[in-house]
């Protein structure tokens, strides 16, 4: 006679705080979960990360779960793929900035050293400026503006409202502003 709990009771066990039900669980489902986001994905390593945020998304978050809409292992396979699609798009928006600024670029490289120091200052002072913002704002406006992902999207990954993602990143932008204050035009 098998003595193991089926699924609803290890998802009953892990909102009640018992954290071992996750091992269970993916114990149970962890290879399923791999060959998706393996195929999904350009590498092991990309395929094993993704494993580990779909487990993670899911205990964090194991309060979306409803039994009714379907089995544990279809609700993992579809944070799976639907985390796999994100990094694709992120991906490919990141591509496709890359293209943009190296057409962009002069063909010769003519562009004084003065300029060139300058533009490396201002990178210097912007990422430090963005070390010093608190780590959900920095997080936030990293998605958005190096990972071209829309608030929606960012608020979807984060499992965040929408609201909250839009004050992080309205105040993270204030305060950058504040920081940069000195770089800013005067009127």
């Amino acid at each position: 006679m098998d003595n193991q709990p089926d699924d609803l009771e290890l998802v009953g066990l892990l909102q009640g705080g018992q954290r071992q039900a996750l091992g269970q669980i993916y114990d149970r489902y962890g290879q399923a979960v791999y060959r998706l986001a393996r195929k999904m994905s350009s590498s092991d390593g990309d395929a094993e990360d993704l494993t580990q945020e779909v487990f993670l998304a899911f205990w964090k978050g194991v309060e979306r779960y409803d039994a009714q809409r379907g089995s544990l292992l279809v609700f993992l396979l579809t944070i799976t793929r639907s985390r796999a699609l994100n990094k694709i798009r992120q991906n490919s928006a990141r591509q496709n900035l890359v293209e943009r600024y190296g057409q962009q670029l002069p063909v010769n490289n003519s562009t004084p050293t003065w300029e060139v120091a300058q533009l490396e200052e201002l990178s210097i002072r912007m990422q430090s400026a963005m070390e010093r913002l608190p780590t959900e704002q920095r997080q936030t406006l990293m998605m958005a503006y190096y990972g071209g992902h829309s608030q929606s999207s960012i608020a979807a990954q984060l499992q965040l409202p929408l609201g909250t993602v839009k004050t992080r990143s309205r105040q993270g932008l204030l305060k950058l502003k504040q920081l940069l204050q000195d770089l800013m035009p005067q009127p």
